[in-house]
C-alpha cells in the first residue's frame, strides 16, 4: 500500500525555494526551479513571510544537574558488611516536618563542607496509628523527596535504603558530592 504524498501549497513551495537558495547543491544536482507567484484576489492579502537571514541565537541554557545515581554496589556491600563506616549520622526521630527539613539541609551542607562522602539519615519507620486519619511515617516518605530537590542537587549524588543494622527501611545512606574548589 503506497502513501499519497501531499502536494505543497504555492506558499510552501516559495518558502522551500527560499531555503534551498541558501544551500549549495550536491555534485550533479541543481536547485529546484523557483515557483511562479500566483495571483491572489485583492480582497484578502496574505501576510508576507519574513525569513531571518541567519537563525536567531538561543539564550544560553544552563546545564541540568545529572540525575541522581544509586550508591555503588561495592560501597553498599562494604557498609552492610561493616568494613566501611558511615562518615556521619543524623537522627530525625521526633522532629516535625519543618524542623526535620531544616536540620537535614544544614546537616548535609555541613557534611559536604567537611569532606564526608557517605552519611546516614535516620527517618524512622513510622508506627501504627490509633486512627486511620493520623498520618504516620511522614519523614520516611518526605526525606527521599527532599533529597531529590534542586536545592540539594549540588550536595547529593544519590541515596539508598540502609541495611538492617543501620535502620533498614527507616534510614537512608546518602552519598555526597565533593565540594568544588576544595583541596
Amino acid at each position: 500500500m503506497t502513501k499519497r504524498r501531499r502536494q505543497l501549497s504555492p506558499e510552501e513551495r516559495r518558502l522551500w525555494a527560499h531555503v534551498a537558495r541558501e544551500v549549495k547543491p550536491m555534485k550533479g544536482r541543481t536547485l529546484p526551479p523557483e515557483p511562479e507567484p500566483e495571483e491572489k484576489p485583492a480582497t484578502a492579502p496574505a501576510p508576507d513571510i519574513v525569513l531571518p537571514s541567519s537563525p536567531p541565537r538561543a539564550a544560553p541554557v544552563k546545564p541540568a544537574m545529572p540525575p541522581l545515581a544509586p550508591v555503588e554496589r561495592k560501597t553498599l556491600q562494604a557498609l552492610r558488611r561493616g568494613t566501611k563506616a558511615v562518615d556521619s549520622v543524623i537522627d530525625l526521630h521526633g522532629m516535625r516536618q519543618s524542623e526535620a527539613h531544616m536540620a537535614l539541609f544544614g546537616f548535609l551542607h555541613r557534611a559536604q563542607t567537611s569532606g564526608q562522602g557517605i552519611v546516614l539519615v535516620i527517618t524512622g519507620k513510622g508506627g501504627v496509628s490509633a486512627s486511620p486519619f493520623d498520618e504516620r511515617g511522614v519523614l520516611r516518605r518526605m526525606v527521599p523527596h527532599w533529597l531529590r530537590l534542586p536545592e540539594l542537587r549540588a550536595v547529593v549524588i544519590g541515596f539508598e535504603e540502609a541495611s538492617p543494622q543501620h535502620g533498614g527501611s527507616g534510614a537512608l545512606y546518602v552519598r555526597l558530592r565533593r565540594r568544588r574548589g576544595a583541596g
